[in-house]
């Protein structure tokens, strides 16, 4: 562990030194890098300096026990001696988790996409439910949250929702929404009291920076057009609206949620290099058998990974097996303790996959 932790430093060394050089900085995709490199071992070596010290007091506290002249002393050392080996497990799995090799991906912000899946109005509503759910967790966490674009179900909700969360390491934490959501209640429309089962899609993407994908804008068809639904003359009048067709891949992304053309465009821009990100991305876990085995995080958005039962209050996670009897709390935002677990997990499987870690 000490000699880990050594390696570690030394590397902090390095990019502390890095990131003051004139053409470092100059750099701006390499500095933002390296400032994010320098943070995360940051955190290590303040953990490995604490872990030096506990293993200098046990050192220290056996030495004045083995001399045993002082009778004080040595009822200190004995006190100093059980705290320290009692904090050394603890913070030795902390060291071991934070040395697992982090995702870049992790820190970066997200666009998440909600659509309305198999169960009819039902299915909108319970898509705007994962909306609010979704925005009331990101406030609490103190991340912004912007809605690119919408389209309403017929009977409230949405039949799909996009939208932007900006934050710290947003990714590395939302990443586990992605998949089919399903809810099991007895809709409003429901005469006779059935309970029926209706599905949500979650996509969630990395933001891609611009110097992340290479987007050829002459590969790009810009069609402006008046908004539509609620805003008044200065929204639907004007040709704010924007609709963009990507000739290679025949992605289209629309965005009116703003009444300036050019903000629309740099929002619908964004979520076209995100897409665009996330199926290079695919590519890669693709080829990566290690995180195709991994059913916590795999991206696979065909894969039913959550279920909401409202006449038992429960919501299981399929991946993990976990049910916790609290759907109120949780379809109102309180889903860190499934992200918690999901955590877990994965970074256990990580562990198990870096035998050089462990």
């Amino acid at each position: 562990m000490l000699e880990k932790i050594q390696m570690v430093k030394q590397r902090f060394d390095e990019v502390n030194d890095l990131i003051i050089q004139p053409d470092i900085i100059s750099d701006q995709k390499r500095y933002i890098k390296l400032n994010k490199e320098y943070k995360d071992l940051k955190q290590i070596v303040d953990k490995g300096e604490i872990y030096k010290e506990l293993l200098d007091n046990i050192s220290e506290a056996e030495e004045i026990i083995a001399d045993g002249t002082d009778a004080e002393m040595v009822e200190m050392a004995k006190m100093q001696l059980d705290e320290a080996k009692e904090q050394i497990p603890k913070l030795e799995e902390d060291i071991r988790f934070m040395l697992i090799p982090k995702d870049p991906d992790d820190a970066k912000n997200v666009v998440v996409e909600v659509r309305a899946g198999t169960g009819g109005d039902e299915a909108s509503i319970f898509a705007g439910d994962l909306f609010r759910m979704y925005s009331k967790y990101c406030s609490d966490k103190g991340w912004r949250v912007d809605v690119v674009s919408q389209s309403d179900g017929t009977s409230g909700g949405f039949k799909e929702i996009i939208f932007e969360v900006s934050g710290e390491d947003v990714y590395g934490t939302m990443k586990f929404e992605a998949g089919v959501h399903r809810v099991q209640r007895v809709p409003q429309t429901e005469t006779q009291g059935r309970v029926h089962t209706s599905a949500a899609t979650v996509m969630v993407l990395p933001e891609a920076e611009e110097f992340d994908v290479e987007l050829d804008m002459a590969e790009v068809r810009i069609e402006r057009t008046t908004s539509t639904g609620p805003g008044g003359q200065s929204v639907n009048t004007t040709y704010s609206a924007i609709k963009l067709h990507h000739e290679p891949t025949g992605m289209i992304v629309s965005c009116q949620d703003q009444k300036s053309s050019h903000k629309n465009l740099e929002k619908a821009l964004k979520v076209l290099r995100s897409r665009l990100y996330e199926l290079e991305l695919a590519k890669k876990q693709a080829a990566d058998s290690e995180k195709r085995k991994s059913m916590v995080s795999s991206g696979d958005r065909s894969a039913k990974i959550r279920t909401y039962n409202y006449p038992q209050g429960r919501v299981t996670d399929h991946r993990i097996g976990l049910t916790l009897y609290d759907l109120q709390n949780i379809i109102n935002g309180d889903i860190q303790k499934i992200i918690d677990e999901l955590m877990l997990a994965e970074n256990t499987e990580l562990l198990k996959a870096n035998d050089d870690v462990i």
